[in-house]
Formats: structure tokens, C-alpha cells, sequence
């Protein structure tokens, strides 16, 4: 391989150290880092992302990229690349009181799309512009949470499905809130609308096998087919077993990293920062082409 890889804290993810982005990279290193990806499921390239011509030659390593429906986050001259900003002064800025604390930018733990039959395969993104307080994102690996269940539990709930809903506004979460949520300003962003979605609470990756909990915690609802004083209390010991934080990796940012991740395998989380500090991401999204959920 062109490139070492080192495990990062926590038992999850790894870095990718030494790959060369200025030129093309050849089908065995592309080969190669796919495989580790599929081992791995969350990759950090720590300060090599210092374009957009670097972050699309990367991204195009694993998979075609889409195009964001929300045509406004779309970069100009670059569309495959979502911009995305808080800025201090913006007024528009959808803004959450998190225990009281208001939090610009926070988005709970989730997997992209998840309230769409067919979800995307996974994201790369990028710090363009760092914030001096908060800022993180962090990671969770659904599948060594899964590993981790007693055989009776994973018996249990192997062929049970759950329900998932578009939810934008932070208040209407039912499981895994940290804290009392509170809406300060929702923003003028206009979200297209998407129907009810049901999705194994179990997945098995299309490529390496694996089993995975499905447990995106902002669109969450209930379990399908069941009442939910039944169905609630199984999801959420399942929730609070995923988010126990044995299966997190959060990353603490620097201008230039790059961080991949594999949507069929994990869940992320936006920490946000308080209002009046400058974040810019700019991200890339492999498409999926495998359904793992119907329509209600």
C-alpha cells in the first residue's frame, strides 16, 4: 500500500497516514483503501484536504457521487460539494437551547437518509474553517455496538422493523435526547417532504457481511407493528446500549482534515458550537444502491 494505517482511540476507525492527493491515484491504492474503509468504517486523512480538487479526487475513490437535492447547499462550480456554514451575525441560523445553552449547528446522532428506502453509501468530509469553541463530530460503529448485544438480544430483534420520519425540528425526538431540547430559531431553509420509511432494526452490509444496528436517533419513531408500550422500551435499551459511548470516536478538528465514513455501518453527531463563532464543512456524498427499507 502508498499509505500506513493506524488505528485511532477508542477501538474504532483509523487513520490513513502518508497518501499522496497530488496526483491521480492508481487502481491498487483506490483498491486498497476501499479495503480498509470496509474494515474500518470511519477513515481520518488528517490535513491533506486543502481543496476542493483534492476533497473530489479522494471522494471519487469510493463510489459516484451525488448531487445535494437542497440546491442551495450546493457549491458553486463544484455541485458534488455541499457547503455547509455557521457564521457569527447570521440571523437565519437554525438554533437549539440544549439544557438551556444555545447550540448552533447540532445535529444528534443520526445515519444520512436513513427516512429513504435506499440510504447513501457514505460521506467524506472536510474542515474548511475551524471554530475556537466546539465543533466536533463524532462517530459511532453500529456494528461492533451490535457485536457487543447478548445472543438472546440479537435474537430478539433480528426480524423486527422500526419507523422513520423526516424530523428536522430537535424537540420531536424520541430517543436519545441529550438533555431538554428547546427550538430558538428554526431558519428559512426550505426541507423537501419525504413519507414514512420502515428499516430492519438489523442490517447486513452488502459487502462485508456484517450485521449492524439501524438506529438513527433524530428520525426514530416507534417500531412497526407494535404498540409502543411494547416496542418503546426495546428501543430504547438499544439506544442507550449504542450510545453508551463504548463505540464512539469524536474527532476534534484541525483546517485540512478529511473524514470518511461509512454510512451502512455508523451513525454520526455534530456537536454544533455556540452562537457567534465561524464553522465551514464542505462535504461529499457517495451514492447507495442498496434498499434497506420500504415505504409505509
Amino acid at each position: 500500500m502508498d499509505f500506513e494505517v493506524r488505528k485511532l482511540e477508542g477501538k474504532i476507525g483509523a487513520e490513513i497516514i502518508g497518501l499522496d492527493l497530488d496526483g491521480e491515484l492508481d487502481a491498487s491504492t483506490i483498491k486498497s483503501l476501499n479495503d480498509v474503509w470496509l474494515e474500518f468504517a470511519i477513515l481520518l486523512f488528517r490535513g491533506i484536504g486543502t481543496s476542493n480538487e483534492r476533497h473530489l479526487r479522494l471522494s471519487s475513490c469510493f463510489g459516484e457521487l451525488e448531487v445535494h437535492p437542497i440546491e442551495s447547499l450546493r457549491m458553486k462550480g463544484f455541485p458534488e460539494i455541499i457547503y455547509l456554514a455557521q457564521k457569527k451575525g447570521d440571523r437565519d441560523q437554525m438554533t437549539f437551547y440544549f439544557d438551556g445553552d444555545p447550540i448552533v449547528g447540532r445535529i444528534p446522532f443520526h445515519t444520512d437518509m436513513i427516512y429513504t428506502p435506499t440510504p447513501n453509501r457514505g460521506s467524506l468530509l472536510r474542515m474548511v474553517e475551524k471554530p475556537t469553541v466546539g465543533g466536533e463530530t463524532a462517530w459511532i460503529d453500529t456494528a461492533a455496538a451490535y457485536d457487543a448485544l447478548d445472543d438472546e438480544v440479537k435474537t430478539r430483534i433480528a426480524n423486527l422493523e422500526a419507523r422513520y420520519l423526516f424530523v428536522t425540528n430537535l424537540e420531536e425526538m424520541r430517543f436519545g435526547k441529550e438533555g431538554k431540547i428547546e427550538l430558538g430559531n428554526y431558519g428559512s431553509v426550505e426541507y423537501p417532504v419525504f413519507p414514512d420509511v420502515a428499516q430492519p432494526l438489523v442490517w447486513t452490509h452488502p459487502e462485508s457481511g456484517r450485521k449492524s444496528l439501524c438506529l438513527s436517533t433524530v428520525q426514530l419513531i416507534d417500531m412497526v407493528g407494535m404498540p409502543r408500550e411494547e416496542g418503546d422500551p426495546i428501543l430504547a435499551s438499544l439506544v442507550e446500549h449504542t450510545l453508551s459511548g463504548r463505540f464512539t470516536y469524536q474527532h476534534d478538528w484541525e483546517v485540512g482534515d478529511m473524514m470518511l465514513w461509512d454510512n451502512w455501518r455508523t451513525m454520526h453527531t455534530a456537536r454544533g458550537t455556540p452562537p457567534g463563532y465561524d464553522r465551514v464543512v464542505h462535504r461529499t456524498t457517495m451514492k447507495g444502491a442498496h434498499q434497506t427499507g420500504r415505504l409505509l
